[in-house]
C-alpha cells in the first residue's frame, strides 16, 4: 500500500482511483495549486489516506500526497497576485530523503473547508496508527487482562497456553484473534505484550523449528520484517489456529480497515462530481524540460528576495544560482 506513504506527481488515472478501503471525506472544487500551478482551477479530494489534487482541465495535472509523508500542515495567510490577503492550505511533506511544499488556496474566500478537512482528517490519521503498525509493549491489556477493543474492531477467539518463540526460551501468554489485528500478552507481565495488523502481515504459515510444528508470522518489508513464532500445542489445535488467523486475513484483504474516522461537525453542502474520464488529452512525447519535482522543493522562508532583474526589466525572485533566468523564460511555449 503506498496511497498513505509517498508523495507522487502526475499520476495516471488508475492510481488516482481509490483503494479498498479508501473513501473520499471531501471533495472541494474551486482549489488552487499556488505553488505549482498558479491560477490553474483544480478540484482538492481529501481521503482517509491521502490529499489528491487535479487540474479540472487537464486532470493529468495531478498530486497525490500520503499523510504518512506529512511533516506539518497548517494554514498560512498569503498575499495574492491580485492584491488579497487569503488564507491557505500549506503542507509540508519529507518523501525519499527531499521535502516538498505544497500551497493551496480557495478561490471561495468566504470558505475555510480546504484546510479544516485536511488538518481533521490528518489528526485522525496520527491517532489510529494502531490499525496500520506493529506496537511492542504498549497499553492495550487493561488491568482485568482483557483487550481494549478499538472503534470497528472484534473478538474472534482468545487461545491459552500460546508460547511467544521470539526469544530463545520462549514466554507463556495468550493469544487473541481479532478482525483487525492479533494480539500476544504474557500471562506473568501483561504490559510485554504485542500487537500485529493484517495490514502488515506479509505470510502466515506452519514450520519445522527446534521447537515442532509452529506457526509463523512474517511482517511486511515496509514495516521492519519481524519473523514471529507462536508454539501451539496439540497440532490439531495449531491447525485449526491457522485456518481461523487466515480465513480472518483474507476477509481483512477484500474489506481492508484502517481506522481513520472522521466527521464534519457541520454537513456540506454537496458539490457537482465531475467525471475525469471525459478528457481525452494528447500526450506529448517532448521530453520535459523542468523536472516538476522543482516546483515544489522545500527552500525554507525568505531565503530568495526579489531584485530588479535587467533581463525582464522588473522586480523578480532570485533564482538559484544553478539557474539562469532565460533558460526559465524559455521554457515558455511561444506558439
Amino acid at each position: 500500500m503506498w496511497q498513505d506513504k509517498e508523495v507522487r506527481f502526475d499520476i495516471p488515472y488508475n492510481q488516482m482511483q481509490l483503494r479498498l478501503g479508501e473513501f473520499a471525506v471531501d471533495k472541494l472544487d474551486l482549489i488552487e495549486d499556488t505553488k505549482g500551478n498558479a491560477g490553474e482551477n483544480g478540484r482538492l479530494i481529501v481521503t482517509n489516506l491521502r490529499t489528491i489534487w487535479h487540474s479540472l482541465l487537464l486532470p493529468r495535472i495531478n498530486l497525490s500526497i500520503g499523510y504518512n509523508a506529512f511533516v506539518a500542515v497548517n494554514s498560512k495567510t498569503i498575499h495574492t497576485l491580485q492584491g488579497r490577503h487569503m488564507q491557505a492550505l500549506y503542507i509540508l511533506t519529507s518523501y525519499r530523503n527531499c521535502r516538498y511544499e505544497f500551497i493551496f488556496t480557495n478561490q471561495n474566500p468566504k470558505s475555510t473547508r480546504h484546510y479544516t478537512s485536511v488538518i481533521g482528517i490528518y489528526r485522525a490519521y496520527i491517532s489510529s496508527k494502531i490499525y496500520r503498525e506493529i506496537k511492542l509493549r504498549s497499553g492495550i491489556i487493561n488491568d482485568q487482562q482483557l483487550l481494549t477493543l478499538l472503534p470497528q474492531e472484534t473478538v474472534s477467539s482468545t487461545s491459552q497456553d500460546i508460547w511467544n518463540l521470539s526469544l530463545e526460551q520462549g514466554n507463556m501468554g495468550t493469544l487473541i484473534v481479532t478482525n483487525i489485528r492479533l494480539v500476544w500478552y504474557a500471562n506473568m507481565n501483561y504490559q510485554f505484550n504485542i500487537s500485529i495488523p493484517y495490514l502488515v502481515i506479509g505470510n502466515i504459515t506452519i514450520k519445522n523449528s527446534k521447537f515442532g510444528s509452529t506457526l509463523v508470522i512474517s511482517s511486511t518489508e515496509s514495516s521492519g520484517g519481524y519473523i514471529l513464532g507462536f508454539r501451539v500445542r496439540p497440532i490439531q489445535r495449531l491447525q485449526a489456529l491457522h485456518k481461523e488467523i487466515l480465513m480472518l486475513y483474507k476477509t481483512f484483504e477484500k474489506f481492508p480497515i484502517f481506522g481513520v474516522d472522521y466527521t464534519f461537525e457541520h454537513e456540506a453542502p454537496l458539490q457537482q462530481e465531475l467525471n475525469i474520464e471525459q478528457y481525452s488529452e494528447i500526450q506529448d512525447s517532448q521530453v520535459e524540460i523542468l523536472n516538476v519535482f522543482g516546483y515544489y522543493f522545500s527552500e525554507g522562508f525568505n531565503q530568495r528576495k526579489p531584485s530588479f532583474s535587467n533581463y525582464l526589466g522588473l522586480a523578480a525572485e532570485n533564482s538559484e544560482e544553478a539557474i539562469k533566468l532565460q533558460s526559465i523564460w524559455e521554457l515558455v511555449p511561444q506558439n
